[in-house]
């Protein structure tokens, strides 16, 4: 991201071109996979302007997977909107959407995940921890409009299947996994219900 003569240097546009160019580099080849010169030579920065930016490697770890997790986050919560009323329908929409991701070429698994495997440091696994919980809180949203006894019990539940899908996809199987994590889903749905729902 050389700046060209006469340009104004703007820190937060520089900033946002490295996490850009750098997710998918620290995604495919794993945190540990590329060094800081590689990183630097292929993201066009010195090493004085990755620091500068991010502190330390760690630094732009961090800010890539606190990024990437708002980035899933969001995409998946308009997945479950653009599903409408139905929270049956919400919670296929999340199986569904997974299993787009899981079939792309790209797909290593979840980078969240695969970061606090590889980095089992407590900055790492915080970001992993909320991360989760984002999950969490979207898949217990479902279960609460879905009139679930104990959402929050749902909730974690499905969590585990996403989760188990997004490793099995990625390290066994990614043919079909997030639809069979979808029929499991909504296996547990009418066991949970207070009532039937109007």
């Amino acid at each position: 991201m050389p700046v060209r003569k006469g340009a104004t240097i703007n820190p937060a546009r520089t900033r946002a071109a490295i996490l850009e160019t750098a997710t998918p580099l620290l995604y495919e080849r794993g945190l540990d996979g590329i060094g800081v010169a590689e990183l630097c030579a292929r993201l066009g920065v010195s090493k004085e302007t990755l620091y500068r930016h991010f502190g330390t490697k760690d630094g732009l770890v961090e800010a890539m997977l606190e990024a990437r997790s708002e980035r899933v986050t969001r995409w998946l919560a308009e997945a479950v909107a653009a599903a409408g009323q139905n929270p049956a329908d919400q919670l296929a929409a999340v199986f569904d959407a997974l299993q787009e991701w899981y079939d792309d070429p790209a797909f290593r698994g979840c980078a969240m995940l695969n970061a606090a495997a590889q980095h089992h440091v407590a900055s790492v696994r915080a970001i992993t921890a909320r991360h989760l919980n984002g999950y969490l809180e979207l898949l217990t949203g479902i279960a609460e409009r879905a009139g679930a006894a104990d959402p929050s019990a749902l909730g974690r539940q499905w969590l585990m299947l996403v989760e188990g899908a997004t490793v099995v996809a990625a390290h066994h199987d990614a043919a079909g996994a997030g639809e069979r994590a979808r029929q499991a889903a909504l296996a547990l749905l009418p066991a949970a219900l207070t009532g039937p729902r109007g």
